[in-house]
């Protein structure tokens, strides 16, 4: 039997394990999937060295960094992200070999791109956290140049929620919320941005898929925008961690 699992702190709703879970019970497929739900990431190495039938993890909060230094080799876009969420496991020779990849470009850009009009030219990024570097990524790759609004203290690119104004809603069309307001049960919670300017001409990305409608796409659908939660970047990050364990 075939082994895969999650490692993360912690892990008290884990959208991999059901998926997995439910997606080896369909298909008849002789795996499973575990949590590993560790407090320092130092404990990693144990968790190869004690489980033999693993062979592919994922890595969510706060892990998707440190996890890196623990990594015989990391793809091109984990090493631009600087972050990695999948782990591909390799047998051989009485060897172990990690490789890390990032599939959370490969779910954000699969599931933003069918929504993309001539005139999302311009992204306004809200949040600056580890979320914003696997979309930034993928804006880069798409011609698509962008800003970020922060709380913290402003790097390159970067401005506060305060600068957020009507001006800028005008030029920005493309809004992603990369910050965790709005997901349960803190579902009243919304970014502080001007809603009022907010046309048919924008799009609402939200990284949040629970609820199904966050009050930050409620409010840029009463403006008549485009919205997007996160479910199908969730599950095209998951289905991309699959085939690469397979390859």
């Amino acid at each position: 039997m075939k082994h895969y699992g999650l490692i993360g702190y912690p892990l008290t709703h884990s959208f991999s394990k059901k998926f997995f879970t439910e997606k080896f019970e369909k298909e008849n497929t002789d795996a499973a999937y575990f949590n590993f739900e560790i407090e320092s990431i130092e404990k990693f190495p144990k968790i190869i060295s004690n489980n033999p039938d693993l062979i592919g993890l994922n890595v969510t909060i706060p892990y998707k960094e440190k996890v890196i230094p623990f990594l015989d080799e990391i793809d091109e876009a984990a090493e631009k992200v600087g972050a990695v969420n999948t782990v591909k496991i390799i047998h051989k020779n009485n060897r172990i070999h990690l490789k890390g990849y990032n599939t959370d470009t490969w779910g954000f850009e699969s599931s933003l791109k069918p929504l993309l009009k001539d005139h999302h030219k311009k992204a306004l990024i809200l949040g600056t956290g580890g979320a914003s570097k696997a979309i930034k990524f993928v804006l880069t790759k798409l011609g698509i140049t962008f800003v970020s609004a922060s709380i913290e203290e402003l790097k390159e690119n970067e401005i506060r929620y305060e600068d957020i104004d009507s001006n800028l809603m005008k030029e920005f069309l493309l809004i992603i919320n990369a910050t965790p307001l709005g997901t349960y049960p803190k579902t009243e919670t919304f970014p502080a941005i001007p809603y009022e300017s907010i046309t048919k001409k924008h799009l609402l990305f939200d990284l949040v898929y629970n609820p199904e409608t966050t009050k930050f796409m409620e409010k840029g659908k009463e403006k008549g925008a485009s919205v997007k939660n996160g479910y199908d970047m969730l599950l095209g990050q998951a289905i991309r961690s699959y085939e690469i364990w397979q390859l």
